[in-house]
C-alpha cells in the first residue's frame, strides 16, 4: 500500500511539473510574439512551437486562451504583413478550436469571418493562405449553428461558391503539376466546407443557397470520371439534397437525376475490370438514394436508364463490404417503393430471388431489413404477374404490352417464377391456416371413428340380442361393414407416410387403451370369446380378425389413463359392457386431445396468473400449479433437492436454519458452546473521541450513525456506544455545557 501511494504521489507530482513547464513555455512563446514584430522567420518558429504544445495537451489550448494567446494570434493574422505568418496564425487558430469547443466560441464571431472573407476575396492571397482560411472556416462551422448562421450573414458561403466554381478551369486533371494540384487541394477543401455549412446540423437556409451549384456540379460529373472529383462533389450533392424535398425536385429539373444515372451505368461497366470503379459506384449510388429517398415518385426518371438492374448486378460484386450493399439494397427499395416500372426491371432480372436469398443467408440485421424492403414493394406486381398478363398494367398501352410480350421469349416462365416467389413469400402465413386446418381434420376424423365404432357395436348388440333369418341377415351386413373397416386398414397401411394419416392412426388410441386395462381386457376378452362361441363361423372369423388387426396395426400407443378409477357394476350382456367402455374411452380421449394444448401452456410460472411474480411466491405458485412445463419442473425438483439437504444437515448441526426464529433463539444460540455469552473488550473513550462525539453533536445532532461515519473513532465502536457515552458525560457537570 505505501509503495502504491509513493506511486501516485511521484505521478502526480510528474503531471504538476509537465502542466506547469507548459505554462511556463507557453507565456515565454507569447511575449516573443509580441516582441518579435519585426522578424517574420522568429515569430513563425514560435507559432510552429505552440501549435506543437497545444497538440502534445488537450489543456494547452484553454491556459493560451485564458492568458489572451488566441486574441493576439487572431490579431496578428489581421495586421501581419508576411503571408508566412498569416497561414501559421490561421493554422494554430484552426487546430486550437478543432481541438477545444470553448476555444471554438471564443473564435466564432462574425469579426473573423468577415477577416477570413476577405483572404479569399483578395486577389493578392496566394493558394496557401486561402487553403488555411477554408481550414479555419471549416472548424468553427462544424458542428456549430452559430457557425453556419455567421458564414451565410457575413456573405463567406457566397465567396465559397465562387471558389468552388472558379479554381478548377479545366476538366482534364494532371495532377502531377505543382499548381494545379495546390489549386485541387483548395477545391478540395471548399467543397468539405460547403458540406458543414449545409449539414450536421441539417441547415435548410443554407441548402437552399448551395443548391445553385448543381449546374457546375453536373457538368464536373459528365467530364470528368475521376475519382478524385467523383467523391467530394458527390459528398456535395448528397449533404445539400439531404431531408430536403424542394432541393431534391430542383435537383431533378436540371438533370441531376439524369447525369447520377448515366455516371452510374458507366462505373458499372467499368467495375467488372477494375474494384475502384464498383466502390466508386456505390458512392454514386448512395447519392441517388438520398435525391429519391423522400420523393419514392422521383424514381420514374431511373426507370429510363434501368439503374435497377446496374444495382443488382453491382450487388452480386464480390469486393463489396456488409456496408456497401446494403446502401445497394435501400437504393434498390426506395426505387421500386412507389414505381412499378422499376418494380418489373426488379422482376425480369431475377431479383427477388436475390432478395430472399439474401434474406435467408445473411446474419446482418440491417440487410435483412433492407431485402424485406424491396420484397414488400414488389408484392402487388408479382400477384399481378402471377396472374396473367391482362391483370398486369402499366401506364402503356396494350400495343406496347404485346411489344413486350413478343421481344420477351421466356415471359411464361417469368410469371412461373413470380408463382413460386409469391408462394414463399406467403409461407410464413399459411402455415398457421394450414396447422388450423389439420386440426379441424383430425377432429373430424376422430369424431367420425368414434360413430363408426359405436354404430358397430350397436349392430353387434342388436345381432347378438336377435335369432333366426333377422340375425343372419345382420350378421351378413355386419361382415360387410367389417370388410369397409378392413379396407380402410389397408388404406392407412399405404399412406404412412402421410401426416395426416399418421395422426389419424394414432388418434385410435382410447381403443387400445381400453383393451390394455388391466380390469376391463379381461372382461372384453371374455365378452369376445363368448361371442365367438355364440356366432356363426363367418362373421366370427371377421370379427376375430378385425379386433386382432384394429388392436395390433391401428390401435398401439395408449393414452395413459386415470389411476383411481371407480369400480364397475356388473354387466349382464358382454356387448354392452364392450360398447360402454369403448364409449367413456373415446370421449375422455377428445376431451384430453382437446385440452391437450391447453394444458400445456397452463403452466403459472410461464403467465400471468392475476399478480406478478416475485421471490417470496414463486415457489409457492410453481408447487400449487398441477401442470408444470419441463423448465419449471426442473427447478421445482432442484430446489426440493435442495431443501431436503438442508433439512438433513439440520439434524447433524441444528444452527442451521430453513426459516428464521425468533430473536430471543437466535441470541442464545449465538452464544458460546458453553453457555457463556462473549463480550467486547472494553475501550475507554480518549480525549480525541469525545471532542469528536461533542463537535459532532453540535454539528449534527442526536444523529449517532452519521457521528460514527464522520469522526475517526476507534475499530469496534458503535452508534450506540456513542449515545450512551454522550447521555453520562451531559449528566457530569463537567460537560454539562459543552
Amino acid at each position: 500500500m505505501k509503495y502504491k501511494e509513493k506511486m501516485q504521489t511521484s505521478m502526480e507530482s510528474e503531471d504538476t511539473k509537465k502542466i506547469q513547464e507548459m505554462k511556463t513555455d507557453l507565456n515565454l512563446l507569447l511575449e516573443c510574439l509580441k516582441y518579435q514584430m519585426d522578424n517574420a522567420f522568429s515569430q513563425k518558429e514560435a507559432l510552429v512551437t505552440i501549435h506543437s504544445i497545444c497538440q502534445q495537451n488537450s489543456n494547452a489550448g484553454v491556459y493560451f486562451r485564458e492568458i489572451g494567446g488566441l486574441t493576439f494570434v487572431k490579431n496578428l493574422a489581421k495586421s501581419s504583413e508576411h503571408s508566412m505568418v498569416k497561414e501559421a496564425a490561421l493554422y494554430i487558430l484552426g487546430a486550437v478550436a478543432e481541438q477545444n469547443v470553448y476555444c471554438q466560441q471564443t473564435l466564432c464571431t462574425s469579426e473573423l469571418f468577415e477577416d477570413l472573407t476577405w483572404f479569399l476575396s483578395n486577389s493578392d492571397s496566394n493558394t496557401n493562405l486561402k487553403r488555411m482560411s477554408v481550414y479555419v472556416i471549416l472548424v468553427l462551422v462544424s458542428n456549430n449553428r452559430t457557425g453556419q448562421t455567421l458564414v451565410r450573414e457575413t456573405g463567406c458561403i457566397s465567396v465559397l461558391s465562387q471558389l468552388f466554381k472558379t479554381v478548377l478551369s479545366k476538366y482534364e486533371l494532371n495532377l502531377s503539376d505543382k499548381n494545379i494540384f495546390q489549386n485541387y487541394q483548395l477545391w478540395s477543401s471548399v467543397c468539405s466546407t460547403l458540406c458543414v455549412c449545409v449539414n450536421n446540423p441539417q441547415n435548410d437556409e443554407n441548402q437552399m443557397l448551395c443548391c445553385s451549384l448543381f449546374p457546375h456540379a453536373n457538368d464536373w460529373l459528365i467530364n470528368c470520371l475521376k475519382p478524385e472529383i467523383i467523391r467530394p462533389i458527390c459528398s456535395f450533392i448528397g449533404l445539400t439534397l439531404a431531408n430536403n424535398t424542394y432541393v431534391q425536385k430542383y435537383f431533378m429539373s436540371v438533370g441531376g437525376l439524369d447525369v447520377l444515372s448515366q455516371v452510374l451505368v458507366q462505373l458499372e461497366s467499368d467495375s467488372h475490370k477494375t474494384i475502384s470503379s464498383a466502390k466508386l459506384a456505390v458512392v454514386v449510388t448512395k447519392t441517388m438514394d438520398a435525391c429519391i429517398a423522400d420523393n419514392p415518385t422521383l424514381g420514374v426518371v431511373l426507370s429510363k436508364y434501368h439503374i435497377v438492374s446496374k444495382l443488382l448486378a453491382l450487388l452480386l460484386h464480390e469486393s463489396l463490404d456488409a456496408g456497401e450493399k446494403f446502401s445497394i439494397m435501400l437504393t434498390l427499395g426506395h426505387c421500386t417503393e412507389d414505381c412499378e416500372e422499376n418494380q418489373y426491371d426488379l422482376f425480369k432480372n431475377n431479383g427477388l430471388p436475390l432478395m430472399i436469398q439474401a434474406l435467408t443467408e445473411s446474419q446482418n440485421e440491417e440487410l435483412n431489413k433492407a431485402a424485406t424492403f424491396v420484397l414488400h414493394n414488389c408484392k402487388k406486381i408479382t400477384e399481378k404477374l402471377s396472374l396473367s398478363l391482362g391483370e398486369y398494367s402499366f401506364d402503356e398501352d396494350k400495343e406496347q404490352l404485346k411489344n413486350i410480350n413478343m421481344k420477351e421469349k421466356n415471359l411464361e416462365d417469368y410469371w412461373k417464377k413470380a408463382k413460386e416467389i409469391l408462394h414463399r413469400i406467403d409461407q410464413l402465413e399459411r402455415e398457421g391456416d394450414e396447422e388450423k386446418m389439420q386440426r379441424e381434420k383430425y377432429k373430424d376424423n376422430v369424431s367420425s371413428m368414434n360413430i363408426n365404432i359405436q354404430n358397430t357395436l350397436k349392430d353387434l348388440h342388436a345381432d347378438r340380442s336377435g335369432g333366426g333369418p333377422k340375425a343372419e341377415d345382420k350378421d351378413k351386413s355386419q361382415s360387410r361393414k367389417l370388410q369397409g373397416y378392413k379396407c380402410h386398414e389397408v388404406m392407412s397401411k399405404a399412406c404412412t407416410n402421410d401426416d395426416q394419416m399418421k395422426t389419424l392412426l394414432k388418434s385410435a388410441n382410447p381403443v387400445n387403451a381400453c383393451y390394455r386395462e388391466s380390469g376391463q381386457n379381461k372382461t372384453l376378452c371374455k365378452a369376445i370369446s363368448s361371442c365367438n362361441q355364440n356366432s356363426h363361423e363367418g362373421p366370427t372369423s371377421e370379427k376375430k380378425n378385425f379386433v386382432s388387426q384394429s388392436s395390433d396395426h391401428i390401435f398401439k400407443h395408449p393414452i395413459p389413463t386415470a389411476k383411481n378409477t371407480k369400480q364397475q357394476l356388473p354387466v349382464t350382456d358382454p356387448f354392452m359392457l364392450c360398447s360402454d367402455i369403448i364409449n367413456k374411452e373415446v370421449i375422455s380421449f377428445l376431451e384430453t386431445d382437446n385440452c391437450s394444448k391447453k394444458l400445456k401452456y397452463r403452466c403459472s410460472g410461464c403467465i400471468a396468473i392475476g399478480k406478478s411474480l416475485n421471490s417470496r411466491n414463486f415457489s409457492k405458485v410453481l408447487h400449487s400449479c398441477p401442470y408444470q412445463c419441463d423448465r419449471h419442473k426442473v427447478i421445482v425438483e432442484a430446489e426440493d433437492r435442495y431443501k431436503s439437504e438442508l433439512r438433513k444437515s439440520l439434524i447433524c448441526n441444528k444452527k442451521i436454519l430453513l426459516t428464521p426464529r425468533r430473536r430471543r433463539q437466535l441470541t442464545n444460540e449465538s452464544s458460546t458452546p458453553g453457555g457463556i455469552k462473549k463480550r467486547r473488550a472494553r475501550k475507554n473513550f480518549t480525549e480525541e473521541e469525545v471532542n469528536y462525539l461533542f463537535s459532532g453533536v453540535k454539528k449534527m445532532g442526536n444523529h449517532w450513525n452519521l457521528i460514527l461515519w464522520s469522526f475517526p473513532f476507534q475499530q469496534g465502536r458503535k452508534a450506540v456506544d456513542l449515545a450512551h457515552k454522550y447521555h453520562k458525560l451531559t449528566k457530569c457537570p463537567k460537560y454539562a455545557a459543552p
